[in-house]
């Protein structure tokens, strides 16, 4: 029996609209960077508002598939949703001192850091309080 929307907790759900985000931006990135230059971080080569090289790239089709893999059941989606949540919110400090320019990410606070703060935040939240809960039947 195939399982719909319907049936997916709200953490599975998350996991799967987010990995099949985060799988798309990874190969969007892969348009605009091409496939050398790995960890080149002064290209200016930019995604939207955001600077990417390959290694970033890699970086947001592994995670994609990190949440696609875990959307499948509840306990899937509630590990790999706490897991990236804590390490964007790591990445969200590490960015801002500097640790993460050889993924072409910049020091301080800019469009990169706020996309680690809000989907660390969120996939924290849907690995947790949120990776269950539903809403009420309404008619």
């Amino acid at each position: 029996m195939a399982t719909t929307a319907r049936d997916k907790t709200p953490g599975q759900l998350f996991a799967l609209v987010f990995g099949a985000v985060y799988v798309l931006i990874g190969l969007l990135g892969f348009a605009v960077t091409g496939f050398d230059n790995f960890f080149n971080s002064s290209a200016n080569e930019i995604l939207i508002v955001f600077p990417v090289n390959p290694a970033h790239n890699i970086v947001h089709l592994l995670i994609g598939a990190i949440w696609l893999a875990g959307s499948r059941t509840v306990s899937g989606a509630k590990l790999a949703n706490t897991g990236i949540g804590v390490a964007y919110l790591a990445f969200f400090v590490l960015g801002l001192v500097g640790a993460l320019e050889w993924l072409s990410i910049e020091s301080g606070i800019n469009a990169d850091q706020m996309l680690h703060l809000v989907s660390g935040g969120a996939s924290l939240y849907f690995g947790t309080a949120g990776a269950t809960a539903r809403r009420p039947v309404t008619a």
